[in-house]
């Protein structure tokens, strides 16, 4: 009579050691794949964050514009920053009732301490990345774009910090005012040697 056929499915999985080689491969795939979830997901938070700055600016913008200059660049900026005031006002009031015991909102308010003060140092530093709004050709594509963070790539961005707000300093005026007398001065020298040289 013959044997009946081994059933596969009720044989139970080779128990794997946990020192083997085997084992280690699997330990090192698994922390792979993690470092790609963990990359992956603050790819996106970065661009949502992007994308959510970059949204501000496209609703901020005056559609009488063709182009900015650097000081309404630097004036938008600064009304970028401020962007957090009303609902720090709200909080505010919230802890001001009388016979609160605790502070309400104390981490909202917290992380928006902290995102004011980072982009303040930034744009007082080596200045805050914003979409270029001083060149026509740039701000026209920014404000067709359609919010989708896959085209963000084809926003120009440009950096501007403070000094970019302020008129050019006295300074910078006494300095280029000697630099366009030397320029004459040096125009006037040929000239006068151009002359005595046709003479």
């Amino acid at each position: 009579m013959p044997k009946a056929p081994h059933n596969k499915s009720k044989q139970e999985k080779k128990v794997i050691h946990p020192y083997s080689r085997k084992a280690a491969q699997l330990t090192r795939e698994g922390h792979k794949q993690d470092r790609k979830e963990k990359l992956k997901n603050e790819k996106a938070l970065r661009l949502n964050i992007i994308g959510e700055k970059l949204q501000w600016f496209q609703s901020h913008l005056d559609p009488n514009k063709t182009e900015y200059t650097k000081q309404e660049a630097c004036e938008l900026i600064e009304s970028y920053l401020h962007r957090f005031d009303g609902e720090l006002e709200q909080i505010e009031l919230h802890n001001s009732i009388k016979g609160r015991q605790a502070r309400q909102h104390c981490s909202r308010e917290t992380v928006i301490k902290q995102t004011i003060e980072r982009e303040r140092r930034q744009y007082s530093g080596y200045g805050m990345e914003i979409p270029d709004i001083v060149n026509s050709k740039h701000l026209k594509t920014f404000r067709e774009w359609d919010l989708d963070l896959k085209k963000l790539p084809n926003i120009k961005m440009r950096k501007f910090s403070v000094s970019d707000s302020l008129p050019k300093s006295e300074g910078d005026l006494a300095a280029k005012d000697d630099k366009e007398e030397e320029n004459l001065e040096n125009e006037d020298k040929s000239s006068l040697e151009s002359d005595s040289a046709d003479e």
